[in-house]
């Protein structure tokens, strides 16, 4: 099996975990990222600022940086998990379906399915599971891959095995899913089971660390065997050849530029 040609990039989440403390924009993040080593990016709906209805102008930034945008990212308040707001996280969806579609092979990811309401966790599986199908729906119609991203933060409805099995089950075959090394882990998953189990969703991966505790830790210095999950992710049939570098440690927090910096400096040195 001929396995994938890689690219390396990185998600802005790195700084947006920094709150208010952040007061750059997308263009700084831009700049930091393509200084860094990187060939793409991932930048979610909190960090796209002034470009979020100028998908033109984005492409020329990024094009003037080096860089492809490889996926946009959103969540929603509802946790895709509230009937009531259906709706309005599907009309969410169609507008970066539609930013998305502006850069060709750039995909949506759409967060976790969170826990915001009292209720049976079964009956938020579907409900989530629904959201994701028809954002799906809207992503094909425009020609863009929508893919899922589970979580290991606060109030996720997607944490363990079980609840990735409960939630696949109810994805149609063309949903795809954006596995992170990092919540896997947190999630006392087996990283090489949960991966081979839903080879045929992977569409690119976020690659983070945490150590035996899981606490986040700088790419390597962790847990997460680096070699192993790219070689593996190499051979699932749809993977497009995107490494998402995502930092969530407190290295992080002291200095985003320079952590990534760090972490295309350890993927370098594994041979990546």
């Amino acid at each position: 099996m001929k396995t994938a040609e890689l690219h390396i990039g990185c998600q802005t989440f790195t700084w947006e975990m920094l709150g208010k403390n952040w007061t750059g924009g997308p263009d700084d993040l831009v700049g930091a990222i393509s200084a860094g080593g990187y060939a793409g990016i991932e930048i979610t709906d909190t960090m796209i600022g002034d470009y979020a209805d100028k998908p033109a102008a984005f492409a020329r930034r990024l094009a003037d940086a080096g860089l492809s945008l490889v996926s946009f990212a959103f969540g929603s308040s509802s946790g895709f998990t509230v009937p009531e707001q259906l709706a309005s996280d599907l009309e969410t969806a169609r507008r970066w379906v539609d930013f998305a579609a502006y850069f060709p092979g750039a995909l949506i990811s759409m967060g976790s399915a969170t826990v915001v309401s009292a209720g049976e966790r079964a009956d938020k599986f579907a409900v989530a599971a629904d959201c994701y199908n028809r954002a799906t729906e809207i992503g094909r119609a425009a020609g863009v891959t929508v893919a899922v991203h589970p979580s290991s933060h606060h109030h996720t409805l997607l944490f363990t095995r079980e609840d990735y099995d409960a939630l696949f089950a109810l994805l149609d075959p063309q949903v795809g899913w954006v596995p992170d090394t990092g919540h896997i882990l947190r999630g006392g998953q087996v990283m090489d089971d949960t991966l081979a189990a839903f080879k045929d969703r992977i569409r690119y991966v976020h690659l983070k660390d945490v150590d035996a505790n899981g606490v986040w830790a700088m790419l390597g210095a962790g847990a997460c065997d680096v070699p192993a999950v790219i070689e593996t992710v190499r051979q699932a049939p749809l993977f497009n050849g995107w490494i998402i570098v995502e930092e969530e440690s407190d290295k992080a927090g002291e200095d985003p530029a320079a952590a990534v910096r760090v972490n295309r400096e350890t993927l370098r040195s594994f041979g990546y």
